[in-house]
């Protein structure tokens, strides 16, 4: 163990022990400063002074310790809730992580009531290896940014979106037809299209390719992953939209 982290745990008792120290000297020399001045005034009576100090003092201490503890309470739920979005939500896109959408698909399969039928789509962005060459990886980033707003802008509000490697998306549509994951495949690609990207001035085309699948009674994610990649595959026209039925 290093001398650094034997002596970080005393620092941190030490800081404790003098904030403290310091702190109830304080809150005792107020309390005699102000006892000793209300002694002075003629006009007050002993019960009179006893009510001031009995008011003031609470005041002037209780209220910024409790200030200060309600602002670390805040601080402190901040950030748990960025720990919690950051173990969920994948850092570059904003959706589910692969982990996580992974899990919510598999237990909403799982689960003995709800809607057993619906659709999962597979998007992939084209060109994306052309664009980090070109452009660098910082604009393949922000091509992947773009492409996964457009998802969500194109979803319903109950689906589920998740980065599910380095350059593919997966959307979870429960309750889907097989017309309605048509529709919202085919939105994606066109709000995909219209998006303006124009790394280092020079104006270029983002496009995508979507394979899907339409069941009856959910399936397991990998089951479902597993056919829509292969439909995906399939789907070597970029205007394409490879969409399947399983029954099951």
């Amino acid at each position: 163990m290093s001398t650094e982290t034997e002596t970080a745990p005393a620092k941190a008792w030490k800081h404790v022990f003098w904030l403290s120290l310091l702190g109830t000297a304080g809150c005792v020399a107020l309390s005699l400063g102000l006892n000793y001045l209300l002694l002075l005034s003629d006009a007050l009576t002993p019960f009179g002074r006893s009510v001031i100090t009995a008011t003031l003092v609470p005041i002037a201490i209780g209220l910024p310790l409790f200030a200060l503890l309600g602002w670390r309470e805040v601080e402190i739920r901040r950030c748990r809730q960025e720990l919690t979005r950051s173990g969920t939500y994948d850092r570059l896109t904003g959706c589910l992580n692969g982990a996580v959408f992974t899990s919510m698909v598999d237990r909403r399969a799982a689960r003995p009531a709800g809607p057993r039928s619906g659709a999962f789509l597979v998007i992939h962005p084209e060109h994306l290896a052309s664009i980090n060459l070109r452009f660098g990886l910082g604009w393949g980033d922000e091509a992947l940014r773009l492409i996964a707003s457009a998802i969500r802008s194109s979803v319903r509000k109950d689906d589920l979106i998740g980065r599910i490697g380095n350059s593919m998306f997966g959307v979870f549509l429960p309750g889907a037809t097989k017309q309605e994951a048509k529709e919202i495949g085919e939105r994606v690609r066109e709000t995909v299209g219209q998006i303006y990207f124009a790394p280092k001035g020079d104006k270029d085309v983002l496009a995508i390719r979507v394979g899907g699948v339409v069941f009856e009674h959910e399936l397991a994610f990998e089951d479902m992953f597993r056919s829509a990649e292969e439909l995906l595959l399939e789907a070597q026209d970029e205007a394409d939209l490879a969409l399947s039925h399983i029954s099951n």
